[in-house]
């Protein structure tokens, strides 16, 4: 195909190397032979189905055309969105994101295209198309970025949504970048909004950034929940958000327990605990609100247990154990926290170990696990350093160093500068009674680490 060709000459190119007439194509292709005879003659612009068609009797592949339609329908004619919108759609069909992009790059010239753009992006997210969404939406965003409008807002809460879920770094960008537009959204979006934004931040353990969030999500939630509930004369209808107002109070609560608990202010997230347990307060009343009552409650159970456990409380491990490996919390996270309060107060949980760590073993290295996600590699990492920790401390050095060296293999695979440093704090801690083998195993590792993640500026062993 020349650089130069168009469709029309491909067409007509076709027809006399293969001693066609324009009857017989249209006999092929199912296109009718007058508009086939304006489409060669240039009379007549090409529609998406024709072009599909007339692709097809050619015996090419589905969009082998569509560069050529793009330069000649876009670039070298006024473009019309009757044909625009179709070969859009074809393109996200058919994964052909580059011709996405460069439609984007020539119509957004003219912000005129900015509505259907979006309402086309919409309809694409809807349909889980989301890369070609992304790019319909950055087209948007960019030709709108001095403008104040809930459509740019909602432009850039599609993008984050999109983002997030890729890697840490990624997730951070994602977030900051949206944050900024959350206030220009609908109030009933704004409330999605924060939970997500909440959750990547949650992830990613800044504690204070969730807390601000978390009060901010309850604060604009129990507005709405006023007006909506118990004024008598409403200001203005509001749009209804994603899930019923009580779940964004219930999640603000939640979210703060969970503050608190990677601060380590046990006593506190109890207080928490027990504002998301109490939903007297609740006057909507429908199958879905049933639902959400009885997950936060069986939520406020379980961390009831484990709150209590982390203060000190023994006489509750049997209890918080029965809830490990259910809905109620993880297999991981419930093992990880039994653990923890373990080495917290010098606790015997061989028991423990020994009836979930071969489960938690067996689901990591299972054929067919995949890569799990960035939380819970990480608590992965950390359940092995809380054993190595538990074995050490009991004497058992051959199993504490052996968790030990995994934990800081699983770190330094993480990228984590800071657990790979408590990890070979932990060591310093009991080399005196490492063997000869197990100090050279340790060597070795650290210098695995520091040449493997040189790249992601781990500090040298020589300065751990």
């Amino acid at each position: 195909m020349h650089h130069k060709t168009t469709i029309q000459a491909e067409l007509a190119a076709f027809l006399r190397n293969e001693g066609m007439t324009i009857n017989q194509f249209a006999g092929v292709s199912g296109v009718n032979s007058g508009t086939l005879s304006s489409i060669i003659n240039g009379n007549r612009p090409i529609a998406m189905q024709q072009l599909d068609r007339i692709t097809s009797g050619m015996g090419l592949a589905e969009g082998a055309f569509y560069e050529l339609y793009i330069d000649e329908c876009v670039i070298h004619s006024t473009p019309d969105w009757r044909r625009l919108g179709p070969f859009l759609h074809r393109c996200a069909e058919l994964n052909k994101l580059e011709c996405i992009r460069q439609v984007v790059l020539i119509i957004m010239d003219n912000i005129t295209y900015a509505p259907v753009l979006f309402d086309t992006a919409e309809q694409f997210y809807g349909q889980g198309n989301y890369q070609a969404a992304a790019l319909l939406y950055e087209g948007v965003a960019d030709s709108e970025k001095y403008q104040h409008s809930e459509r740019l807002a909602l432009c850039q809460y599609r993008l984050f949504t999109i983002r997030v879920g890729q890697d840490r770094e990624a997730d951070f960008r994602a977030a900051t970048r949206f944050e900024y537009f959350v206030e220009r959204l609908d109030e009933s979006d704004q409330l999605g909004a924060l939970q997500q934004l909440a959750d990547v931040y949650l992830s990613l353990q800044y504690w204070d950034k969730v807390w601000l969030l978390a009060e901010e999500l309850y604060r604009k939630t129990a507005i709405q929940y006023e007006i909506k509930h118990h004024k008598v004369r409403k200001q203005k209808e509001l749009r209804e958000p994603p899930k019923p107002l009580c779940f964004y109070i219930l999640y603000a609560y939640w979210l703060q327990s969970v503050v608190c608990d990677g601060r380590g202010e046990y006593e506190r997230a109890l207080h928490y605990v027990t504002l998301y347990s109490e939903m007297d307060w609740i006057v909507e009343d429908s199958e879905e609100v049933r639902q959400i009552k009885e997950y936060f409650s069986s939520q406020a159970i379980v961390n009831t247990y484990l709150f209590r456990l982390m203060c000190g409380d023994l006489e509750v491990l049997h209890n918080y154990v029965e809830y490990i490996g259910t809905g109620g919390t993880g297999l991981l996270p419930g093992m990880l926290k039994a653990v923890q309060a373990a080495n917290r107060f010098h606790w015997n949980v061989d028991e423990l170990i020994g009836r979930f760590l071969p489960q938690v073993e067996q689901e990591w290295s299972a054929p067919g696990h995949g890569k799990p996600g960035a939380d819970l590699r990480d608590k992965y990492a950390e359940l092995l350093y809380e054993l190595a920790g538990y074995y050490l401390r009991a004497g058992e050095q051959e199993q504490g160093f052996r968790y030990l060296f995994l934990s800081l293999e699983a770190s330094a695979e993480l990228g984590s500068e800071t657990c790979v440093i408590r990890c070979v704090r932990l060591f310093e801690q009991y080399r005196p009674q490492a063997s000869a083998a197990q100090q050279e195993d340790y060597k070795q590792l650290i210098n695995k680490v520091q040449t493997a993640h040189a790249s992601r500026h781990l500090a040298p062993a020589g300065k751990l």
